[in-house]
């Protein structure tokens, strides 16, 4: 029984992308997701896995890449970059940057958060990957370890590319913004309305493409996008009262409608849902059947804070469900993963978190677990024959 109800739970569990919300809400765009940052759930999506033309979101992994690189000292925001002709050659959104001047890589890196420019994102990927076939692959290879099935990046820009796939989901796109939004510098950038930047000879002036920085409650990024191809395109992050949200919007027809459907679909998730701290880190499960056990019974303990979202009003629906490792035998050692615990609420597993022995316990020898076998069977003999 226990076997099967993990089956199922684990089942349910890999479904999380698929929205358990949102029924009630609906947008009229091509892709769209809704998701609470450190969670993970999902509270609305529409053509989430649908793969898709991204533009200038692109640059959300171009970010990463370069924020990784600074975390573990490989390069720093003092870093100076020199621009390559390539770099200089870009089009669309940039800052007129000239081959062979040398940029600050603070400067660069804020060019592409504020003003999504487009030699500014290849000076930093070449700057990072040592050519920029080289970054291509690693955003590629990245893309992969973060889990981003349905991803092939061409170019570190987002712009068209003739002869290619260059592609995303909305779906993707949240776990790579979710890796983005860790970096705090990202956020103070993402805030900024108009900055400059001094390049040799001249300052250029930085405005944020995303308006809605101007005017939604709490928002700090994250990055727009637009082609012909793709449509207006925007991944969004806002923060309130202790709950970040992200969201993502596909082909909108015009900035406006990006901008109107980013605020409706962040305003569901602010209105509707409200995040708690339901099981504390320590916590503890009791009465756990270790049956070839020199000790027969144990509990185990909460890994971790496990939050939780769900709709205004329905907590008390929300419900614990303790599943113990199918392979759980003696010995186990203290620390060790014996479980999982499952918020559940209506059928749909909204959020789980490890459960870890307690104690060590050691085998029971040979003549006493001989010994429980012939109890229980007696046991179980007197017991059909009362019935």
């Amino acid at each position: 029984m226990k076997k099967t109800l993990l089956a199922i739970l684990l089942v349910l569990y890999s479904f999380l992308s698929v929205a358990v919300y949102g029924q009630d809400f609906d947008l009229d765009i091509r892709a769209a997701i809704l998701v609470e940052a450190e969670t993970g759930q999902v509270l609305y999506e529409k053509n989430s896995a649908e793969p898709l033309p991204p533009a200038s979101i692109t640059k959300i992994m171009t970010l990463l890449l370069a924020m990784e690189e600074i975390e573990k000292g490989n390069i720093s925001l003092d870093s100076e970059v020199t621009i390559s002709k390539y770099a200089e050659s870009m089009g669309g959104s940039q800052i007129y940057l000239e081959a062979g001047t040398r940029i600050v890589l603070e400067d660069l890196l804020k060019a592409v958060t504020i003003a999504s420019a487009n030699d500014a994102s290849v000076a930093i990927a070449e700057a990072i990957g040592g050519t920029y076939s080289n970054f291509i692959r690693l955003m590629n290879k990245k893309a992969e370890e973060l889990g981003m099935e349905n991803t092939i990046f061409e170019n570190s820009t987002g712009l068209p590319v003739e002869y290619g796939d260059h592609h995303t989901t909305a779906y993707d796109i949240i776990l790579m913004s979710r890796e983005l939004i860790k970096y705090d510098k990202i956020l103070e950038w993402g805030s900024i309305w108009v900055d400059y930047v001094q390049l040799p000879g001249r300052e250029a002036m930085l405005v944020n493409t995303n308006r809605l920085i101007n005017s939604y409650p709490g928002m700090d990024g994250l990055k727009t996008g637009y082609t012909k191809e793709a449509g207006y395109c925007l991944a969004a992050t806002a923060e309130r009262n202790d709950m970040r949200l992200i969201s993502v919007i596909l082909g909108a027809e015009t900035e406006k409608d990006r901008e109107e459907l980013t605020a409706r679909l962040l305003d569901y998730g602010f209105n509707a849902f409200e995040k708690d701290l339901i099981l504390r880190k320590g916590e503890q499960v009791h009465n756990i059947d270790v049956p070839d056990g020199k000790k027969t019974v144990t509990s185990a303990e909460v890994a971790e804070d496990l939050y939780v979202v769900y709709k205004r009003g329905t907590k008390g629906t929300l419900q614990k469900e303790v599943v113990l490792r199918e392979d759980l035998k003696a010995p186990i050692e203290k620390g060790e993963v014996i479980g999982q615990e499952f918020i559940v609420q209506e059928g749909e597993i909204l959020a789980q978190v490890d459960l870890l022995a307690v104690e060590n316990i050691e085998k029971a020898g040979l003549f006493t677990r001989l010994w429980r076998a012939f109890v229980n069977w007696v046991g179980q003999l007197i017991k059909g024959i009362l019935n």
